[in-house]
Protein backbone atom coordinates (compact mmCIF):
# COMPACT_ATOMS: atom_id res chain seq x y z
CA UNK A 1 0.00 0.00 0.00
CA UNK A 2 1.11 3.56 -1.05
CA UNK A 3 2.51 5.40 1.70
CA UNK A 4 0.03 8.28 3.06
CA UNK A 5 0.85 11.87 2.39
CA UNK A 6 1.72 13.81 5.86
CA UNK A 7 -0.29 17.06 6.46
CA UNK A 8 1.68 19.67 7.55
CA UNK A 9 0.95 22.85 8.24
CA UNK A 10 2.27 24.10 5.05
CA UNK A 11 0.41 21.43 2.68
CA UNK A 12 -2.54 22.65 4.92
CA UNK A 13 -2.04 26.07 3.58
CA UNK A 14 -1.11 25.44 0.05
CA UNK A 15 -3.64 22.66 -0.64
CA UNK A 16 -7.10 23.36 1.66
CA UNK A 17 -6.68 26.87 2.49
CA UNK A 18 -9.01 28.14 5.13
CA UNK A 19 -8.45 31.86 5.30
CA UNK A 20 -10.38 34.60 7.76
CA UNK A 21 -13.23 35.91 6.62
CA UNK A 22 -13.01 38.91 4.36
CA UNK A 23 -14.28 42.51 5.40
CA UNK A 24 -17.76 42.14 6.90
CA UNK A 25 -18.72 38.20 6.23
CA UNK A 26 -21.98 37.32 8.40
CA UNK A 27 -22.81 34.61 10.22
CA UNK A 28 -24.66 32.76 7.40
CA UNK A 29 -21.65 33.27 4.65
CA UNK A 30 -19.34 31.62 8.02
CA UNK A 31 -22.06 28.07 7.89
CA UNK A 32 -24.76 26.52 10.00
CA UNK A 33 -24.07 23.72 11.58
CA UNK A 34 -26.21 21.29 13.65
CA UNK A 35 -25.58 18.89 16.32
CA UNK A 36 -27.78 16.39 16.97
CA UNK A 37 -27.52 13.77 20.04
CA UNK A 38 -27.37 13.58 23.61
CA UNK A 39 -28.66 11.10 26.31
CA UNK A 40 -30.61 11.48 29.89
CA UNK A 41 -27.15 10.07 31.16
CA UNK A 42 -24.71 11.55 28.47
CA UNK A 43 -26.26 15.45 28.26
CA UNK A 44 -22.98 17.19 27.87
CA UNK A 45 -21.52 15.87 24.28
CA UNK A 46 -23.26 17.87 22.24
CA UNK A 47 -21.90 21.04 24.45
CA UNK A 48 -18.95 20.71 23.34
CA UNK A 49 -19.13 19.76 19.95
CA UNK A 50 -21.26 22.57 19.17
CA UNK A 51 -18.64 24.83 20.59
CA UNK A 52 -15.93 23.26 18.83
CA UNK A 53 -17.53 24.04 15.78
CA UNK A 54 -17.80 27.80 16.39
CA UNK A 55 -14.44 27.62 17.99
CA UNK A 56 -13.31 27.10 14.18
CA UNK A 57 -14.83 29.61 12.63
CA UNK A 58 -18.85 28.19 12.11
CA UNK A 59 -20.97 30.77 12.02
CA UNK A 60 -24.17 29.82 13.68
CA UNK A 61 -24.85 26.59 15.73
CA UNK A 62 -27.93 24.93 16.07
CA UNK A 63 -28.22 21.57 18.99
CA UNK A 64 -31.20 19.27 18.64
CA UNK A 65 -31.00 16.63 22.22
CA UNK A 66 -33.35 15.89 25.23
CA UNK A 67 -35.83 17.44 25.96
CA UNK A 68 -35.48 17.87 29.40
CA UNK A 69 -31.72 18.85 29.14
CA UNK A 70 -33.31 21.65 26.59
CA UNK A 71 -33.26 24.57 28.67
CA UNK A 72 -30.34 23.92 30.94
CA UNK A 73 -28.07 23.60 27.57
CA UNK A 74 -29.61 26.42 26.32
CA UNK A 75 -28.36 28.63 29.13
CA UNK A 76 -25.02 26.73 29.15
CA UNK A 77 -24.60 27.65 25.55
CA UNK A 78 -26.11 30.81 24.87
CA UNK A 79 -24.42 30.85 21.24
CA UNK A 80 -26.83 28.18 20.15
CA UNK A 81 -30.49 27.67 19.43
CA UNK A 82 -30.85 24.72 21.34
CA UNK A 83 -34.50 22.10 20.41
CA UNK A 84 -35.65 19.47 22.91
CA UNK A 85 -36.48 16.15 21.01
CA UNK A 86 -38.89 13.56 22.66
CA UNK A 87 -37.04 10.81 24.28
CA UNK A 88 -37.39 7.02 25.03
CA UNK A 89 -37.89 5.22 27.93
CA UNK A 90 -34.14 4.31 28.64
CA UNK A 91 -33.29 8.38 27.92
CA UNK A 92 -32.47 8.11 24.64
CA UNK A 93 -33.47 10.27 21.38
CA UNK A 94 -36.61 9.17 20.18
CA UNK A 95 -36.52 7.62 16.40
CA UNK A 96 -40.29 9.49 16.09
CA UNK A 97 -37.56 12.89 16.30
CA UNK A 98 -36.57 12.43 12.84
CA UNK A 99 -38.92 14.59 10.70
CA UNK A 100 -38.41 17.63 13.41
CA UNK A 101 -34.48 17.00 13.25
CA UNK A 102 -34.95 16.99 9.22
CA UNK A 103 -36.46 20.02 9.49
CA UNK A 104 -33.76 21.87 11.20
CA UNK A 105 -30.96 20.08 8.92
CA UNK A 106 -32.96 21.86 5.89
CA UNK A 107 -31.02 24.88 6.54
CA UNK A 108 -28.12 23.91 7.51
CA UNK A 109 -24.28 23.49 5.84
CA UNK A 110 -23.29 20.41 8.06
CA UNK A 111 -24.52 18.11 10.07
CA UNK A 112 -23.00 15.82 13.61
CA UNK A 113 -25.08 12.90 15.06
CA UNK A 114 -23.79 10.95 17.82
CA UNK A 115 -21.99 12.86 20.22
CA UNK A 116 -23.53 11.10 23.70
CA UNK A 117 -26.23 9.29 22.02
CA UNK A 118 -27.21 5.86 23.85
CA UNK A 119 -29.00 2.91 22.57
CA UNK A 120 -27.58 1.82 18.68
CA UNK A 121 -31.17 0.58 17.34
CA UNK A 122 -32.98 3.95 18.06
CA UNK A 123 -29.58 5.90 17.13
CA UNK A 124 -29.76 4.14 13.62
CA UNK A 125 -33.44 4.62 13.00
CA UNK A 126 -33.33 8.24 14.36
CA UNK A 127 -30.34 8.75 11.96
CA UNK A 128 -31.41 6.86 8.79
CA UNK A 129 -34.51 8.43 8.83
CA UNK A 130 -33.03 12.01 8.40
CA UNK A 131 -30.55 10.76 6.12
CA UNK A 132 -33.38 9.33 4.06
CA UNK A 133 -35.05 12.59 3.89
CA UNK A 134 -32.04 14.92 2.91
CA UNK A 135 -32.56 16.44 -0.92
CA UNK A 136 -30.30 15.83 -3.85
CA UNK A 137 -28.04 18.53 -2.29
CA UNK A 138 -27.55 17.41 1.40
CA UNK A 139 -25.22 18.86 3.82
CA UNK A 140 -21.74 17.48 4.98
CA UNK A 141 -22.50 15.00 7.48
CA UNK A 142 -20.26 14.14 9.73
CA UNK A 143 -21.36 10.63 12.38
CA UNK A 144 -19.41 10.46 15.16
CA UNK A 145 -18.20 6.54 16.88
CA UNK A 146 -21.92 6.22 18.05
CA UNK A 147 -23.83 7.29 15.08
CA UNK A 148 -21.07 5.41 12.71
CA UNK A 149 -21.46 2.05 14.38
CA UNK A 150 -25.09 1.97 15.29
CA UNK A 151 -25.55 0.26 12.06
CA UNK A 152 -26.71 3.49 9.89
CA UNK A 153 -23.48 2.55 7.22
CA UNK A 154 -24.86 -0.45 6.04
CA UNK A 155 -28.22 1.51 4.82
CA UNK A 156 -27.03 2.32 1.60
CA UNK A 157 -28.60 5.91 2.03
CA UNK A 158 -27.19 8.50 -0.76
CA UNK A 159 -26.12 10.75 1.62
CA UNK A 160 -23.69 8.47 3.14
CA UNK A 161 -20.97 8.80 0.47
CA UNK A 162 -17.21 11.03 0.59
CA UNK A 163 -19.57 13.50 1.31
CA UNK A 164 -19.85 12.20 4.72
CA UNK A 165 -17.13 11.84 7.26
CA UNK A 166 -16.86 9.47 10.19
CA UNK A 167 -14.85 9.58 13.24
CA UNK A 168 -14.30 6.40 14.90
CA UNK A 169 -10.85 5.79 17.18
CA UNK A 170 -8.77 2.75 16.05
CA UNK A 171 -10.73 0.74 18.76
CA UNK A 172 -14.44 1.77 17.94
CA UNK A 173 -12.97 0.81 14.30
CA UNK A 174 -13.20 -2.41 15.39
CA UNK A 175 -17.42 -2.70 15.43
CA UNK A 176 -17.10 -1.68 11.60
CA UNK A 177 -13.99 -4.01 10.34
CA UNK A 178 -12.87 -7.53 11.30
CA UNK A 179 -9.42 -6.47 10.59
CA UNK A 180 -7.94 -3.22 12.44
CA UNK A 181 -4.42 -3.90 12.10
CA UNK A 182 -1.54 -1.96 10.85
CA UNK A 183 -1.37 1.96 11.12
CA UNK A 184 -4.31 4.18 11.44
CA UNK A 185 -4.11 5.02 8.08
CA UNK A 186 -4.27 1.62 7.06
CA UNK A 187 -7.47 1.36 8.83
CA UNK A 188 -8.90 4.88 7.77
CA UNK A 189 -8.19 3.49 4.33
CA UNK A 190 -9.69 0.21 4.86
CA UNK A 191 -13.44 1.59 6.02
CA UNK A 192 -12.78 4.36 3.37
CA UNK A 193 -13.41 1.70 0.94
CA UNK A 194 -15.56 -0.58 2.71
CA UNK A 195 -18.04 2.06 3.35
CA UNK A 196 -17.75 4.48 0.69
CA UNK A 197 -16.98 7.29 3.11
CA UNK A 198 -14.66 9.86 4.07
CA UNK A 199 -12.88 8.14 7.16
CA UNK A 200 -10.86 9.58 10.18
CA UNK A 201 -8.94 7.31 12.14
CA UNK A 202 -6.99 8.67 14.75
CA UNK A 203 -4.10 10.71 13.48
CA UNK A 204 -5.33 9.69 9.91
CA UNK A 205 -7.79 10.34 7.30
CA UNK A 206 -8.57 8.31 3.88
CA UNK A 207 -11.11 8.80 1.06
CA UNK A 208 -12.78 6.02 -0.77
CA UNK A 209 -10.38 5.39 -4.07
CA UNK A 210 -8.17 8.04 -3.02
CA UNK A 211 -5.37 9.09 -0.99
CA UNK A 212 -4.78 8.62 2.29
CA UNK A 213 -3.32 11.16 5.07
CA UNK A 214 -1.53 10.97 8.62
CA UNK A 215 -1.64 14.00 10.46
CA UNK A 216 1.54 13.83 12.72
CA UNK A 217 0.17 16.02 16.12
CA UNK A 218 -1.54 15.05 19.33
CA UNK A 219 -0.83 12.87 22.15
CA UNK A 220 -2.28 10.20 24.73
CA UNK A 221 -4.05 13.03 26.84
CA UNK A 222 -6.40 13.12 23.38
CA UNK A 223 -7.80 9.79 24.60
CA UNK A 224 -9.70 11.21 27.22
CA UNK A 225 -13.80 11.44 27.77
CA UNK A 226 -15.25 13.91 25.20
CA UNK A 227 -12.37 14.34 23.43
CA UNK A 228 -13.80 12.42 20.22
CA UNK A 229 -16.46 15.16 20.81
CA UNK A 230 -14.65 17.73 20.33
CA UNK A 231 -13.41 16.17 17.02
CA UNK A 232 -16.38 15.47 15.34
CA UNK A 233 -17.55 19.49 16.24
CA UNK A 234 -14.30 20.44 14.74
CA UNK A 235 -14.56 18.51 11.58
CA UNK A 236 -18.13 20.05 11.58
CA UNK A 237 -17.25 23.45 11.72
CA UNK A 238 -14.64 23.31 8.96
CA UNK A 239 -17.00 21.74 6.78
CA UNK A 240 -19.40 24.45 7.42
CA UNK A 241 -17.37 26.88 6.11
CA UNK A 242 -15.71 24.88 2.82
CA UNK A 243 -18.21 22.08 1.85
CA UNK A 244 -15.51 19.87 1.26
CA UNK A 245 -15.32 16.71 3.81
CA UNK A 246 -11.82 16.30 2.72
CA UNK A 247 -10.81 19.37 3.50
CA UNK A 248 -13.02 19.15 7.43
CA UNK A 249 -11.10 16.12 7.75
CA UNK A 250 -7.59 16.95 7.89
CA UNK A 251 -8.56 20.47 9.10
CA UNK A 252 -10.16 19.08 12.53
CA UNK A 253 -7.66 16.25 12.74
CA UNK A 254 -5.05 19.26 12.57
CA UNK A 255 -6.50 21.39 14.68
CA UNK A 256 -7.71 18.83 17.00
CA UNK A 257 -3.87 17.46 17.43
CA UNK A 258 -2.23 21.11 17.65
CA UNK A 259 -4.85 21.41 20.55
CA UNK A 260 -3.77 18.28 22.33
CA UNK A 261 -0.33 19.47 22.29
CA UNK A 262 -0.60 23.08 23.03
CA UNK A 263 -2.15 21.83 26.80
CA UNK A 264 0.00 18.77 27.08
CA UNK A 265 3.25 21.22 26.88
CA UNK A 266 1.24 23.34 29.36
CA UNK A 267 -0.83 21.09 31.83
CA UNK A 268 0.70 17.34 30.72
CA UNK A 269 0.49 14.53 28.57
CA UNK A 270 -2.61 13.64 30.88
CA UNK A 271 -4.77 14.74 32.89
CA UNK A 272 -6.26 17.88 30.39
CA UNK A 273 -9.90 18.01 30.15
CA UNK A 274 -11.64 17.63 26.54
CA UNK A 275 -13.48 20.78 27.54
CA UNK A 276 -10.29 22.42 27.36
CA UNK A 277 -9.41 22.02 24.15
CA UNK A 278 -12.20 24.25 23.00
CA UNK A 279 -10.31 27.27 23.78
CA UNK A 280 -7.19 26.23 22.27
CA UNK A 281 -8.79 25.75 18.94
CA UNK A 282 -9.03 29.58 17.91
CA UNK A 283 -5.21 29.60 18.23
CA UNK A 284 -4.39 27.01 16.66
CA UNK A 285 -6.64 27.95 13.30
CA UNK A 286 -4.79 31.56 13.56
CA UNK A 287 -1.38 29.94 13.54
CA UNK A 288 -2.11 27.72 10.84
CA UNK A 289 -4.00 30.91 8.57
CA UNK A 290 -3.38 33.89 6.97
CA UNK A 291 -5.12 35.40 9.89
CA UNK A 292 -1.12 35.35 11.90
CA UNK A 293 -0.21 38.35 13.71
CA UNK A 294 -3.95 39.99 13.38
Amino acid sequence: MAEPTVVTDDLLARRWPLDPPEGEATKNERGAVLVVGGARSTPGAVLLAGLAALRVGAGKLSVATCDEYAGPLGVAMPEAGVFGLPTTGGGGLDPRAAEQVAALAADVDAIVFGPGMTEPDHTKALVGDVLKSLDSAPPVVVLDAMAATSGVLDLGIDALGPSCVITPNKAEAGYLLTDTDGEDYEVARRLAERYGVTAVVDNAAAVPGGEIFAVPKGNPGLGTSGSGDVLAGAVAGVAARTSDALTAAVWGLALHGAAGDKLAARVGRVGFLARELLDELPGCLRDRTADRGH
